[in-house]
């Protein structure tokens, strides 16, 4: 099955359906010795391929960023049950967004959930204290728990997946 196009097609709504459905992202960076950390932050994306977090550039993850770029991030429902889970892993090299690109990257940064606001380039440069993040998604890989993976015991499995081309 996995290697149809219905099922890929499938794992990608799935993808995107947990995108869509949680507002944080958990971001993984590492620091310059490696040591690693990790952080929820609250998230926007533009079509799947670019994802968007607002932070301060002195906090660790911030620095991380620009330390070590290559960073993991995971979106996932914390409140379904054992076996229910749904994840989508993200890998790729992260940077802070610069002043040229704002007001182009603040258009499709933040989307309308509840609680959220956009920012305008204003918000997010000069002496401002936050600043406009972006992840360009390398690698896609959706985790399937057994409860959904079509089988009764199993099997759970992560699979590389990539949900924006079907947007």
């Amino acid at each position: 099955m996995e290697h149809t196009r219905d099922a890929a097609a499938e794992l990608a709504q799935m993808a995107r359906e947990v995108v869509d459905s949680n507002p944080y992202l958990v971001l993984g960076t590492a620091d310059e010795n490696g040591v690693p950390r990790v952080t929820p932050v609250f998230f926007g994306h533009d079509r799947y391929r670019d994802f968007y977090w607002v932070s301060r550039p002195e906090t660790n993850h911030s620095l991380h960023v620009s330390q070590r770029p290559t960073v993991n991030a995971v979106i996932y429902d914390s409140t379904v049950h054992v076996g229910h889970g749904r994840a989508v892993y993200l890998t790729g090299r992260a940077r802070q967004v610069t002043d040229a690109e704002l007001a182009e990257r603040c258009q499709v940064a933040f989307r309308p959930l509840a609680g959220a606001h956009g920012f305008a380039p204003e918000q997010l440069s000069g002496d401002a204290p936050l600043r406009l993040y972006l992840l360009p998604v390398e690698v896609w890989e959706l985790y399937v728990g057994y409860a959904n993976s079509g089988h009764a015991d199993g099997p759970e499995r992560r699979v590389q997946v990539w949900p924006a081309g079907a947007a």
